[in-house]
């Protein structure tokens, strides 16, 4: 994307309420529920491919986020009560053996640890006694959202914003936009942003000038 495109992107911090849930309706219900302190298991498990939205609802939980792929010792994990730990396949034998001490210690205190990974626990190349722990608690699957249900989750911003997006504009940012569902939305956000204020509709040609692509 060309600069005036990076500019124009709002400030968009994952929250549950941005989240595109698609068919992931009952895993971000029991993950709400669980939240809510309406399950007493102390640890909770997303898992799923990359682009499923995994880190997206780490990071709106409210948790101390930590991500084991840049930190796979867990080195920076803080004392809390309420810890996300993304990534977890990537954790290094300290940091399993961090993690397990940190779920031993948060199920004494009756804290809550939040994860996620590419796989389910008992798939993960993980110590056994960590595995273990962590299948003992929910365990839900992400499934990315289909091209058709990003396209639809678009076009339903573009409506609440009263934001004139056509079927072809909005094939035209699949096919050239960023697919991650977060930058799509900001997209719109910054779209809506930009056509109020130079007072122009959005045609082709406008998106191909905020996406840097040239005509077909």
């Amino acid at each position: 994307m060309r600069q005036l495109l990076l500019d124009l992107l709002p400030a968009s911090p994952p929250t549950l309420d941005n989240f595109v849930p698609g068919g992931n309706g009952e895993t971000l219900a029991a993950l709400t529920g669980w939240l809510a302190g309406e399950r007493t298991e102390t640890s909770f498990c997303l898992w799923g491919e990359a682009g499923s939205g995994r880190s997206h609802l780490l990071q709106a939980s409210g948790f101390a986020y930590v991500d084991a792929a840049s930190d796979p010792q867990l080195a920076s994990v803080p004392e809390t009560e309420q810890l996300a730990v993304d990534h977890v396949e990537a954790l290094d034998e300290a940091g399993q053996i961090a993690l397990f001490n940190h779920f031993n210690r948060l199920k004494m205190a009756a804290g809550m640890l939040l994860t996620a990974a590419d796989q389910p626990p008992a798939h993960l190349a993980l110590r056994e006694d960590l595995r273990t722990r962590l299948g003992s608690g929910l365990i839900y699957r992400l499934q990315p959202l289909s091209d058709g249900e990003k396209a639809a989750a678009l076009a339903v911003q573009a409506r609440e914003r009263a934001l004139k997006l056509t079927p072809e504009a909005i094939d035209y940012l699949m096919r050239h936009a960023p697919r991650d569902m977060r930058t799509l939305s900001t997209f719109i956000v910054a779209l809506d942003r930009y056509t109020l204020e130079h007072k122009r509709a959005v045609t082709l040609p406008l998106l191909r000038e905020l996406l840097h692509t040239p005509p077909a």
